[in-house]
């Protein structure tokens, strides 16, 4: 089985931009789909993006569309969040998922520990 593992989080002012990378340990991420959704206190969670291996096509959250790129380095084995314009309402966890082919987040079966993103004004 694939162990997602995510880096990149932390403290960001307003306005600026933090990349969040998420490794696999295991095995190769391969053909699994893909993506990352995050949780706020007291919140659901919440969908951000996934990309589709067939040919990398991504698919966002409106609340995050033009200011988040989902993108993923087969070879390396490694899928990419960058956030720009973070504001507060981004301030979540953020986690990286993994299922299989063409499954949606929420049938995600691997999911990673989170990574914190905190948005300071």
């Amino acid at each position: 089985q694939v162990q997602p593992v995510e880096s990149g989080g932390g403290l960001v002012q307003a306005g600026g931009s933090l990349r969040l990378s998420c490794a696999a340990s295991g095995r190769s991420f391969g053909t699994y789909a893909m993506g990352w959704i995050r949780q706020a206190p007291g919140k659901e969670r919440e969908f951000v993006a996934t990309i589709r291996w067939r040919d990398g096509r991504p698919y966002y959250a409106d609340s995050v569309k033009g200011r988040f790129t989902i993108s993923r380095d087969n070879a390396k084995n490694t899928m990419y969040l960058q956030m720009n314009s973070l504001n507060a309402e981004d301030t979540a966890v953020y986690y990286c998922g993994a299922g299989a082919y063409g499954s949606t987040w929420e049938q995600y079966d691997y999911w990673g520990q989170g990574t914190q993103v905190t948005v300071v004004s």
